[in-house]
């Protein structure tokens, strides 16, 4: 194998990058007993809230920014390579079933398509052209949202993914884990979420993977909260597409309205099994169609269509 230029000047790159730090201390950890490894690395995992707590401002405000586009009908799109990918498609397909959203308005995009899920693609994080196309195919609009994440912020399909988005008009975001990032210097909104070096060196599958699936819960969930998917703390948009969550929505209506299980069944089944639609059937004594026009003309925030209803 011939050590290129390009070789030498990735080294370099990583050497600066703190998530690929060297950790002298641990040099040894292959020789401690299973529980106190267990312990080191739990010890490890308790440090990763508190380096997102230190980036709340920061990602509070995209956050903002990615509800206001959402609202008028735009997409939450995450873009990553590897790991980062991953847990971006992952927190994409959560939103349909958590929050009742179509497909199409969160996605998940990860470097090399959909194989690389379960198989790494070779090369597929190094290109920023891939990135590109995978964007182009959706069709950007400024009503959009790219997210790049890349634990080390250097990634090239991530940080292509957030150049060629905000050429196009897109809000852009940021998420890595390293200071000075080149991601986040290309997005509008960088979010730097600094959680040292790994438990085994250059693994950023662990803290940084963690770091990442925080601040992506934080991402999608709060959005979702300000789109009005929630009620409180309930899931009111919630899709019963099986049978623990048929069984949530009939717990949610009657948490929220304190009707008894006759009424709930009778409002749900007057809904096609809406929550929303049977809390107004129930707090503001409206029939189906009534609650659905009234959702409508909210936005689909229950809060302020019981406002409307007089509830």
């Amino acid at each position: 194998m011939t050590f290129t230029s390009r070789d030498r000047d990735l080294r370099s790159q990583l050497e600066t990058l703190t998530t690929e730090a060297y950790r002298p201390e641990l040099a040894d950890v292959d020789r401690l007993p299973t529980p106190e490894i267990a312990r080191l690395m739990n010890a490890e995992d308790a440090t990763v809230a508190g380096a997102v707590a230190e980036q709340v401002p920061a990602i509070a405000a995209a956050i903002d920014a990615v509800a206001e586009r959402m609202a008028r009908g735009g997409r939450l799109v995450y873009a990553g390579a590897g790991t980062a990918g991953r847990l971006g498609v992952l927190d994409a397909s959560e939103c349909p079933p958590t929050f009742n959203t179509d497909p199409a308005r969160v996605v998940g995009l990860i470097a090399g398509g959909p194989e690389a899920m379960v198989n790494s693609v070779e090369g597929a994080e190094d290109s920023p052209e891939m990135a590109e196309s995978d964007l182009a195919a959706l069709g950007l609009t400024p009503d959009d949202t790219v997210v790049g994440i890349s634990a080390s912020g250097r990634t090239p399909y991530a940080v292509g993914a957030v150049a060629y988005a905000r050429q196009h008009g897109a809000l852009t975001v940021g998420l890595s884990c390293n200071r000075g990032s080149a991601l986040a210097a290309a997005a509008e909104h960088g979010i730097e979420v600094v959680v040292g070096p790994e438990f085994l060196t250059g693994s950023t599958r662990l803290k940084a993977g963690t770091a990442q699936k925080l601040v992506l819960n934080m991402i999608s969930t709060i959005t979702m909260i300000r789109l009005g998917k929630t009620y409180g703390n309930l899931m009111v948009d919630v899709r019963a597409s099986n049978e623990k969550l048929r069984a949530r929505s009939r717990r949610i209506v009657a948490q929220v309205t304190g009707a008894d299980d006759e009424a709930v069944e009778r409002a749900l089944a007057a809904t096609d099994g809406e929550v929303k639609n049977a809390i107004l059937v129930l707090l503001a004594g409206v029939d189906g169609p009534t609650a659905a026009r009234l959702l409508d003309e909210a936005d689909g925030h229950l809060r302020a269509a019981l406002s409307r209803a007089g509830g």
